[in-house]
């Protein structure tokens, strides 16, 4: 009996030991698949698996690749420190394929121990309509500036095919679509996306969504994208992560103040004494960079802490996190 409970225990030692490595991976992704649905030739079918650093080691991918050349995968931060995040972009290649098509995509980490975590998309890519171009990009626009593009959209195979509507489930994009022409079986359509001047600062990604007269495939999105930049200051980072930092030691970190036009820093404040921050250059000018000090002190656990920046053009608040501590796992 003491040997096969001995055998038992062994067993369950060796498949934690085997399997765990996989699990951490696979637990900081908000999601491991997506369904692009049907998109049309030559769209830009893309999505973001999110993940986020949740240890206190630093995270490091060493690679990703897919099953299928239907699927390209990028990565742009492959180093996550504590609390930080990425994401593996997949993008579907609607350009060379057509029909069903799916892939796996596998994660490969070497930090801070060897492991993979398996991500799926599937998407069916129609032969019928054509994106000229594939997606709607604003660049960058002003906040409180409206903003307008146009995309070519043509199908053929059915004479009597039409667009019925254009949805959009964001309050700040609005879209129409002109038919331009028809011939032969043959329909052009202009589809025209307007960007609202109250749509907020940040980053944009998003879908209008065509609405047709096809019974089976009636609905067809398009990608929206932009970067509307705020009429004050932006901060970047925000927040600010400064990882794992070992009791009595310090750590500095860069923070980039951009503006529209030329501004001062007029102070930078913070409720605790553990940051510390240099004399600022009060010169007028559209870009800052601001070094941030923190000192570890001996109590260890996690910090987070509000940073202040008052400035003659408004006053950015950014939040600060820390982990003060060995670099054990939470």
């Amino acid at each position: 009996m003491l040997r096969q409970l001995s055998y038992s225990v062994a067993l369950s030692v060796l498949w934690v030991g085997l399997a765990f490595p996989q699990e951490w991976a696979t637990k900081m992704f908000e999601t491991t698949n997506h369904d692009f649905g049907t998109v049309a030739r030559g769209a830009k079918a893309q999505f973001e698996f999110a993940l986020t650093n949740g240890y206190v080691e630093d995270v490091h991918i060493a690679g990703a690749h897919a099953s299928c050349g239907c699927t390209i995968v990028t990565f742009e931060k492959p180093l996550l420190k504590t609390h930080e995040k990425g994401a593996i972009v997949a993008t579907l290649n609607t350009n060379a394929f057509l029909g069903q098509r799916g892939a796996t995509i596998t994660v490969t980490f070497d930090q801070p121990f060897p492991a993979e975590a398996r991500l799926t998309v599937r998407g069916y890519i129609r032969n019928d309509v054509i994106f000229s171009p594939g997606s709607v990009n604003f660049g960058s626009v002003d906040q409180a500036s409206p903003a307008e593009q146009k995309v070519l959209m043509y199908h053929t195979g059915w004479a009597d095919w039409r667009v019925l509507n254009v949805e959009s489930s964001n309050p700040s994009i609005t879209a129409r679509a002109t038919e331009t022409g028809r011939q032969d079986g043959q329909v052009w359509y202009d589809v025209y996306v307007q960007l609202s001047k109250d749509a907020p600062a940040g980053y944009l990604k998003d879908h209008v969504t065509l609405v047709t007269n096809d019974q089976q495939n009636g609905q067809i999105p398009l990608l929206v994208e932009g970067h509307v930049v705020p009429a004050g200051i932006s901060v970047t980072p925000s927040p600010l992560l400064l990882g794992v930092v070992q009791p009595g030691q310090q750590v500095t970190r860069p923070v980039v103040l951009k503006g529209n036009k030329p501004f001062r820093i007029l102070s930078i404040s913070c409720d605790d004494a553990s940051f510390k921050f240099l004399k600022v250059d009060q010169s007028a000018k559209p870009i800052h960079v601001v070094p941030v000090t923190f000192v570890a002190g001996k109590e260890e656990g996690k910090v987070r802490k509000s940073i202040r920046i008052q400035t003659d053009a408004g006053s950015p608040e950014i939040s600060a996190y820390a982990e003060v501590g060995s670099g054990t796992e939470r």
